[in-house]
């Protein structure tokens, strides 16, 4: 996406949450981490805890679906669609959306409750990370506090597969911040209120994401 288009949103974002002005550097910063991560053909995995789990599922949401914008699919699968079946391939195709592909890592219920009982809860999202990262793919750890660690062991197993990764958190990052490619640390007092400021910014992220690659 060309700098000045980046530059409208998140000046837009600034607009509507002034108390988001100390962020953009690093709400851009993700956004630069993310784009090339799909650039280069990867994927994102999104894991969180509570409200910040629900995030991660509305995150996830939005990247895999269209969002602000149509997403037709390429013609060359359209056409190979219509050749494989003929009587139903435009309605399949029409119905399919341009995707960038994510994972919840909150999801999966029986993994997660298997893995806690007979393993550690502490590393649910490190198994899944380890499991599913590949280079050059991105992790977004979400924890208000920056220091959840769940999600610090699934940063750390992101970093030792050659992933990147992005925090989103509150106050000063936490343990988080150190270990984080970017970290985006929201201003707020108490968790209800650093959630609902992550709420606009990746709305933000996930509108530049799809305009970049379907605008």
């Amino acid at each position: 996406m060309k700098p000045e288009h980046v530059h409208k949103h998140l000046q837009a974002l600034q607009s509507k949450y002034p108390d988001l002005s100390p962020c953009l550097d690093d709400i851009r910063c993700a956004f630069e981490l993310l784009e090339a991560c799909y650039r280069q053909g990867g994927k994102v995995l999104v894991a969180g805890n509570g409200g910040s789990a629900s995030d991660s599922e509305h995150i996830v949401g939005e990247l895999m679906k269209g969002f602000m914008l149509p997403r037709p699919v390429p013609q060359p699968f359209r056409d190979t669609v219509l050749r494989l079946f003929p009587d139903e391939g435009e309605a399949l195709c029409s119905g399919l959306q341009g995707a960038l592909p994510a994972i919840s890592l909150v999801s999966h219920s029986a993994l997660m409750t298997a893995f806690a009982n007979d393993v550690s809860a502490e590393l649910v999202f490190a198994q899944q990370v380890y499991g599913y990262g590949s280079p050059g793919d991105a992790l977004i750890g979400i924890s208000t506090s920056g220091s959840s660690p769940n999600i610090v062991r699934a940063i750390q197993v992101a970093k030792a597969k050659g992933m990147v990764s992005i925090g989103l958190t509150g106050g000063s990052g936490g343990k988080m911040k150190a270990l984080c490619d970017c970290t985006i640390a929201v201003q707020g007092a108490g968790t209800p209120a650093i959630q609902e400021r992550h709420l606009p910014i990746y709305h933000t992220l996930c509108i530049m994401l799809e305009e970049a690659f379907f605008g």
